[in-house]
């Protein structure tokens, strides 16, 4: 199949709502405790600074953002005498350059980032900047930027077992997955998703699975167009459902939480229907659901942000393109937790020679590397 997109789009991540307390407007800064409790400084600044920009779905969005500051936190939790982090709320995507800009003024030692939309606006303040440090999760450029640490996750490789995974406990033979966006990295998941239910029905003749929402092949599929309306997210996943599906993967940040309503929903109705989450173990960031999660599609967020900011703090920052696969562990399933005793041992060990096919190249999977 031919590349397309960059791959790149948004592992575990603790529920860190509290932490996002005084944080919803893109003026607001909170500097957090190695703790992970949210406080007000008034003792003599680090000798490091570093600050995180959000994306729109907010600090607490049990995705992408949330993960990046868990990863954020965990820099200072590993070396609180050096290291302090803030971070400031990006409302709307004209507030990219604005945070950017107060962030570099307030001489911050790294800027880290979130999200493939302010890859334009990190390149420019980069250039402009040249002596800043920056982080940018889900983006990567071609060259490599020295002063930019890019953080991007090949997750259509993890999103491939999980389209496997899917099709093996789907009773209908109908599942369903949908974006947030339509951009890269959100379709990558989507691509892996598709192939792998594809993939599944290749090696169980007799078996064809529908995927609603999604065709790898024509890049056509269903957005709900935020990262924030549950409702959205609610209503499509109730359309898939009339259809039959009975595992749905939202590719959506907080709008997956409307999906998990709608899932719930069909369960107090009396229909089986489960669903994956994406990009942190679900059942750690949004637990209340974690009885209709089958597993998570994850990537190393918060480990991959962690490094960032403790090599600027120690003078080992270098820049360039991360790549989380499959073989370095930067993307990977969450344990079943409730499944665990669902999931046949049969499909089991299917899914793991499907992940060693994977690292070894022995299965080809759509959407290639970025670099």
């Amino acid at each position: 199949m031919k590349s397309k997109f960059r791959a790149m789009a948004a592992v575990a991540v603790i529920a860190i709502a509290a932490s996002a307390c005084g944080s919803s407007g893109s003026s607001t800064t909170t500097t957090t405790a190695a703790s992970g409790g949210s406080t007000t400084s008034t003792s003599a600044p680090a000798k490091f600074l570093g600050c995180m920009v959000t994306d729109t779905g907010g600090i607490d969005d049990r995705s992408f953002n949330a993960s990046s500051w868990q990863g954020m936190q965990e820099a200072q939790a590993a070396e609180p005498s050096k290291i302090t982090v803030k971070y400031l709320q990006s409302t709307t995507q004209s507030d990219y350059v604005p945070n950017i800009n107060t962030f570099e003024s307030q001489h911050c030692g790294i800027i880290v980032t979130v999200g493939f939309l302010m890859g334009t606006a990190t390149q420019n303040a980069a250039k402009a900047n040249a002596n800043q440090k920056f982080g940018i999760v889900d983006y990567t450029y071609s060259p490599a930027i020295s002063n930019i640490d890019a953080l991007v996750f090949n997750t259509v490789q993890d999103g491939f077992l999980g389209g496997y995974l899917a099709a093996g406990m789907s009773k209908t033979h109908v599942v369903a997955t949908f974006g947030g966006l339509k951009i890269p990295t959100v379709t990558i998941y989507m691509d892996g998703f598709w192939d792998g239910v594809q993939y599944y029905d290749t090696k169980h003749p007799g078996t064809k699975t529908t995927v609603l929402g999604w065709n790898e092949q024509t890049q056509t599929g269903s957005f709900t167009g935020d990262f924030t309306n549950q409702t959205k997210g609610e209503t499509l996943t109730q359309a898939f459902i009339s259809e039959h599906a009975d595992i749905i993967f939202p590719v959506a940040g907080n709008v997956g939480l409307g999906a998990a309503k709608a899932v719930q929903t069909a369960d107090a109705a009396g229909q089986d229907v489960n669903m994956e989450w994406v990009d942190t173990d679900g059942c750690i960031s949004a637990p209340q659901y974690c009885k209709y999660f089958i597993t998570s599609v994850e990537k190393g967020i918060q480990t991959a942000v962690k490094t960032a900011v403790v090599s600027a703090a120690n003078g080992t920052f270098k820049g360039g393109n991360y790549i989380g696969t499959l073989a370095n562990g930067g993307v990977t399933l969450a344990p079943f937790h409730d499944f665990a005793s669902k999931v046949p041992a049969s499909l089991n060990s299917e899914l793991a020679q499907v992940k060693q096919g994977i690292i070894n190249g022995s299965i080809p999977t759509p959407t290639k590397s970025p670099v």
